[in-house]
């Protein structure tokens, strides 16, 4: 060849493909970081070595499209409107089917759809459950309801948070309503508050407020305890889960299981109530919190602002130890944002002590 020469690349020869140059374990990464169960839906229908890494991701996020009764037809869905305070029990007590979109109805792999496998066989209900079937190494699963399950005014904002192992654990409620700017006298509440160390005022008991905070700790127990029950199907065929949550799409309620809980979980018997589809709620003594008035960050304030933070009252078989400062630790780690500040403000307020018997 002439010294001079040069070689030149055949424009009409196909670039080498970059992806199927990277490593299992970095297409792994990039999956991981998905989690959307959509999403990683479409990328197993992609091709055969894509389709064999899907099930093998970490993390995986569930977003549920609606909710079905038990007796009812799949196809038909529950009124997801939020249900009226009085209607609270009545619905809870109907919410034992979840249903999600479709992200691998009819997906099938490499081969064509008349000789591909199915990617994922069994989800011809499109429940959760099923869906996870398709997963094998699943560790952090977070699930998303479409909605919260109390009910509650215009204005009123309610929000709680429950660590569940076997049994309740720890729950913390947040409740009060939010307003723009500081109402006209809610100066002088604040001061007689602070004279008086914190104390409830005696209107509070007599137009119903207590009664509300009540109706509000209840309906939240029972929202909590009846989405623990619904995950027992999930922990049990999926013993590589070190964290889960169940939330919803408006923040009202999240219920959280680290190692530790899904461990002490998987090892007891969970009781399961007598009267509806949920878990048990255990004998519970309650540390209730009260300010007239709060002003919270970003020029929001919370009248008849309420903390309630809830303990089983004894460590029953099952039952895990929950000591001070890991309450407070869960307490102060339950919200975000201005609500975190208004839990944190609230734990410095008078305590007041109520026993609730389990049901």
């Amino acid at each position: 060849m002439h010294p001079k020469a040069r070689i030149h690349a055949d424009p009409a020869a196909p670039e080498p493909d970059r992806i199927d140059g990277l490593p299992d374990s970095l297409v792994l990464l990039i999956l991981n970081k998905l989690e959307d169960v959509h999403s990683l839906g479409r990328c197993a229908a992609v091709c055969r070595r894509f389709s064999d890494l899907v099930p093998l991701v970490h993390d995986v996020y569930v977003k549920i499209d609606r909710v079905v009764a038990v007796d009812g037809d799949p196809d038909d869905a529950l009124n997801l409107s939020p249900p009226k305070p009085r209607h609270i029990f009545s619905h809870l007590l109907k919410l034992m089917l979840f249903t999600i979109a479709k992200p691998f109805h009819g997906m099938r792999g490499p081969g064509g759809a008349g000789g591909g496998r199915p990617l994922f066989p069994r989800l011809a209900q499109h429940s959760p459950v099923q869906v996870l079937r398709g997963f094998s190494h699943v560790r952090n699963l977070r699930v998303e309801l479409p909605s919260g399950d109390v009910g509650t005014e215009e204005g009123v904002l309610l929000r709680w948070r429950a660590r569940y192992g076997s049994t309740l654990q720890s729950c913390v409620i947040l409740g009060g309503t939010l307003v723009d700017r500081k109402p006209a006298g809610a100066a002088g509440h604040e001061a007689s508050a602070a004279e008086d160390g914190g104390s409830m005022p005696e209107s509070f008991y007599t137009n119903g407020g207590l009664k509300l905070r009540v109706v509000w700790t209840i309906s939240s127990l029972i929202a909590a305890s009846t989405r623990h029950y619904l995950l027992r199907s999930i922990v049990k065929e999926h013993p590589t889960l070190r964290s889960l949550v169940l939330a919803d799409a408006d923040g009202q309620g999240t219920l959280c299981m680290g190692a530790e809980q899904l461990a002490e979980f998987r090892e007891n018997r969970l009781a399961a109530s007598a009267c509806s589809n949920r878990t048990q709620v255990p004998a519970c003594s309650m540390k209730l919190k009260y300010a007239p008035y709060l002003e919270l960050p970003g020029g929001l304030g919370l009248q008849g602002a309420t903390l309630v933070v809830i303990k089983p009252s004894s460590d029953g078989a099952g039952g895990c130890h929950v000591g001070r400062k890991e309450t407070e630790a869960f307490v102060s780690g339950a919200f975000d944002g201005p609500f975190r500040f208004a839990a944190k403000a609230l734990m410095k307020r008078r305590t007041y002590l109520l026993e609730m018997n389990g049901f």
